[in-house]
Order: structure tokens, then C-alpha cells, then sequence
């Protein structure tokens, strides 16, 4: 698996497991990730107090199924433990553990996702480059005028007369 996106070629593969990733909407194996339950907090009455239904998972980062150029951005995730070089995800929003079991996988594949699609680089159409250039020329022109603009104030202050009269 690539480990950096700096050519063309691997951008474009890069962009090839993303689509794959996100339209099967890959389903993570529950072998590969560690799934815990401990008793959820907040309201609920006896059901709180009997029933583990907080879902855990903890998922090491250099896992197969995870590309490697997306690492240096799930490093920088707030889901990311160092100590243990993983990644911790909680759910204890249903009250059934079935439902937070699938909530923590549906996390853990929307931040592989994002963190995977934010290193690939795209490059600019040959129209928006064009665009990009033709604003560049403009911004200096307005800029250049500007500039003899407030140089003919100043000069006007002098004495020396100005370009424009002012």
C-alpha cells in the first residue's frame, strides 16, 4: 500500500480506494478492531445500572485494512491514543449495544475516510488555472494603480505636482 501520494499515478489510486471505500460502504470486520462494553452513563434508570451498553472500540493505526498516507492526519485526530497507537472511538447514544456497535464502526470509517481524502492533492483544470492567472493579473493592476494613486497624493503634498491631479 502507498505509503506517500507524490505522483499522479498514486493520487489517482489513492482516489480509486477512496471510491471503493466510500461506495461499498466497506464494512469493518469487527476482528479487526477491539470492541469493549462497559455500563453507559446518564439517564435510563435500571437499565443504565444493569445493561453494558457503551460501546468502545480501539483500532491500531497500522492495521492493514488503513492506508498508510493517511496516518499523519489521523495522528493529529482527537481519537487518537499515542500510548497505545490507536485509535479510541465511544458511542453511548442508543441504549441498545447492537446500535452503539455499529455507531463506533460508522465512526471509525467516516474518519478513515476524511483522513484519507484530505491527503490526496487534486490538480486545477486547465479553465480554473486560466481563471487563477487572470485574477492574479488583475489584483496587480488594481494594485499598481493604487500605488500611483497614493504616490500622487504624496507628491501633491510636496509640492512637485502629481500624476493625476488630485
Amino acid at each position: 500500500m502507498l505509503s506517500q501520494l507524490t505522483t499522479e499515478q498514486e493520487s489517482e489510486e489513492a482516489r480509486a480506494w477512496v471510491t471503493r471505500f466510500t461506495a461499498s460502504k466497506a464494512v469493518i470486520p469487527k476482528e479487526a478492531v477491539e470492541l469493549t462494553f462497559s455500563r453507559s452513563s446518564g439517564p435510563g434508570g435500571q437499565n443504565v445500572n444493569k445493561v453494558n451498553t457503551k460501546a468502545t472500540l480501539r483500532c491500531p493505526v497500522n492495521a492493514a485494512w488503513i492506508p498508510r498516507w493517511a496516518l499523519p492526519d489521523l495522528i493529529k485526530n482527537p481519537h487518537y491514543v499515542a500510548s497505545t497507537h490507536s485509535i479510541l472511538i465511544t458511542s453511548t447514544v442508543h441504549r441498545s449495544q447492537a446500535q452503539n456497535i455499529a455507531e463506533c464502526l460508522q465512526k471509525l470509517h467516516s474518519l478513515v475516510l476524511s483522513a484519507a481524502s484530505k491527503s490526496i492533492k487534486s490538480t486545477p483544470s486547465q479553465a480554473q488555472q486560466k481563471k487563477v492567472s487572470g485574477l492574479i493579473k488583475a489584483e496587480n493592476a488594481r494594485r499598481k494603480t493604487d500605488k500611483m494613486r497614493r504616490s500622487s497624493v504624496k507628491q501633491n503634498r510636496s509640492g512637485k505636482g502629481g500624476l493625476f491631479g488630485f
